[in-house]
């Protein structure tokens, strides 16, 4: 009996300020990966542009635009359709006076499916998100795509078990995360690549899930750090089990095969979502593990 078959891919490559080489560059990992017969692919997180959080500049409100005719998703739109491949497109989104850290789901066939906003902003050396993004009021989402189901959440929600979780209940088949991480400026000891990875990878085997992680690679500089990101971008299977990864420099497209039939009669089988007892989770529900009933 054949099970569904799909092949996802997991993209990395450098960013500066010629943006329109930026895009070019998107779409040439795209083509690169649905050559190798992906049928859902991963850009990194705004890939349009530098990681530009490092610096608080009012300038770089600018680059928000709204999702209702946004010239970089209907671009990538324009190449889900015409690749027929599943493409989550992440952008810097403009709401009136809100700015989210945004995902367009584009379908195979070139329809915007709809919007996922980031839901766990950081606030750090080099992350200083805050200053740019509202918090995602979206909830976590799971689409219905020709890829089978999907969940997206974006760079510092993969640090948070529930996001991972959520999206499995609601039936997600494969987790996506779009990132930018690398350098710590208040300690340039500090590695985190793989302590991302295993994270992530714990999130998969957790839910039985398989997941696709993109990262960017090089350096950038910003006043206030110069930013080197570490990529290893990588695909895991439904155990936690890397099955491909990049290395920190070379820009790449990934590609892992995955039954989705016999991962979810795998899931079933294994008995973690038969054996959860949601009614003793409130302690999840606050912020110092009070007990919620």
């Amino acid at each position: 009996m054949s099970g569904r078959m799909l092949t996802v891919a997991a993209t990395q490559f450098a960013c500066d300020w010629n943006l329109n080489a930026n895009l070019d560059k998107a779409e040439a990992a795209v083509r690169q990966a649905a050559a190798k017969g992906a049928g859902l692919i991963l850009l990194q997180e705004l890939f349009a542009t530098p990681y530009f959080c490092p610096d608080q500049k009012q300038d770089y409100f600018s680059l928000a635009a709204p999702l209702e005719g946004n010239p970089i998703v209907a671009r990538f739109a324009d190449l889900a359709k015409e690749l027929s491949v599943v493409l989550p497109v992440s952008f810097f989104e403009r709401a009136n006076n809100a700015y989210y850290n945004s995902v367009a789901i584009a379908d195979a066939d070139g329809a915007v499916l709809g919007v996922y906003r980031k839901s766990h902003i950081p606030d750090g050396p080099g992350y200083q998100e805050k200053f740019y993004f509202n918090p995602g009021d979206t909830g976590f989402r799971a689409w219905d795509t020709a890829a089978g189901r999907i969940g997206v959440g974006i760079c510092w929600d993969q640090w948070f078990p529930e996001c991972a979780r959520s999206m499995a209940l609601m039936g997600a088949e494969i987790l996506l995360y779009p990132t930018a991480i690398g350098s710590e400026p208040q300690d340039p000891s500090i590695n985190s690549k793989d302590h991302w990875q295993r994270v992530m990878q714990g999130h998969a085997g957790a839910n039985l899930t398989p997941l696709v992680a993109s990262n960017r690679i090089g350096a950038e500089p910003n006043e206030a750090a110069e930013m080197t990101f570490y990529g290893h971008s990588f695909i895991a299977d439904e155990t936690g089990e890397k099955i491909e990864e990049a290395d920190n420099r070379t820009a790449t497209a990934l590609v892992a095969t995955f039954d989705l039939d016999a991962i979810r009669a795998r899931r079933a089988s294994w008995g973690l979502f038969r054996d959860r007892r949601p009614e003793l989770y409130g302690p999840v529900l606050s912020l110092d593990g009070a007990a919620v009933r």
